[in-house]
């Protein structure tokens, strides 16, 4: 076979593989709580969203996504044993946002911190607000107030990575092979890592490492944070594709992804 044959040949299988099995949008975030009409103007008083109705329930809109919630009769789990670490707002101004956060009546479960180093740019700071149901929400620099990222976990980042990558279209600024080399902060593990980008969303995945007696992650049904979703052009299409490539989906449009993160395929992109 001539060369350039050959190559076009071997590049169009590259392609192939290289497209996303299911081209997907950040759809929502599913959380349980006692309150969803609280919970939902907690969250549009604190940071740059809307209340909103979604299918006759409470909710939020935050750009160009949905915080969807289910009431539940008891405080859901919110301790760290899934893979579902938070979600996150920015911040131009941090110190004055955690001030105006302060006098908003906002809790803290960790105050504001410099961590200029970990970031390598100077004047970064994060902290964690004590959300509704104790939801887990940080705030950090950045050069915008909008809701900015979901932090997960994972036992392999790398592949996690990969995974989103691979069968919904997440872009990541870095080149494969991606470093699989373990690194270290105050003697606390945060590489390998992963950092994705769907829609506005950054989905940031750091090694199981960083938490303390960590064994396996449980599910994340039935917690806090109970499921993430992705939107699709075609459940029905969008289901069979992933079916083909080794993911079942159930028959109302759910699948595990990584370390026990519930999935949902919603048809039709998010939009207020």
């Amino acid at each position: 076979m001539p060369r350039v044959a050959t190559f076009l040949v071997l590049f169009s299988g590259f392609a192939a593989w290289a497209q996303p099995t299911v081209p997907a949008h950040f759809h929502h975030v599913h959380l349980n709580s006692t309150n969803p009409t609280a919970a939902a103007e907690f969250y549009a008083k604190h940071f740059d969203c809307e209340k909103a109705d979604y299918q006759g329930k409470p909710a939020v809109w935050a750009q160009k996504s949905w915080l969807l919630f289910d009431r539940v009769d008891a405080a859901p789990p919110s301790d760290v044993l899934s893979a579902v670490w938070h979600i996150g707002w920015g911040a131009e101004d941090m110190p004055a946002t955690y001030q105006k956060q302060l006098e908003l009546g906002a809790k803290f479960q960790t105050p504001i911190t410099d961590i200029s180093d970990l970031a390598m740019s100077k004047g970064f700071y994060y902290a964690y607000v004590d959300g509704p149901d104790h939801v887990l929400i940080e705030l950090n620099t950045a050069r915008h107030h909008h809701f900015g990222h979901l932090h997960l976990f994972s036992d392999d980042p790398v592949a996690a990575g990969e995974w989103y990558i691979q069968n919904f279209g997440a872009t990541t600024g870095r080149k494969p092979p991606y470093s699989r080399e373990p690194r270290f902060y105050k003697g606390v593990q945060v590489g390998p890592s992963m950092s994705l980008l769907m829609d506005n969303v950054n989905i940031i995945i750091f090694p199981s490492g960083y938490l303390k007696d960590h064994t396996k992650f449980v599910p994340t049904k039935g917690r806090v944070v109970d499921h993430i979703a992705f939107s699709v052009d075609n459940i029905r299409e969008a289901s069979a594709k992933l079916q083909a490539a080794g993911i079942a989906v159930s028959a109302d449009g759910f699948l595990d992804g990584p370390d026990g993160i519930r999935i949902e395929l919603v048809q039709g992109q998010a939009a207020r």
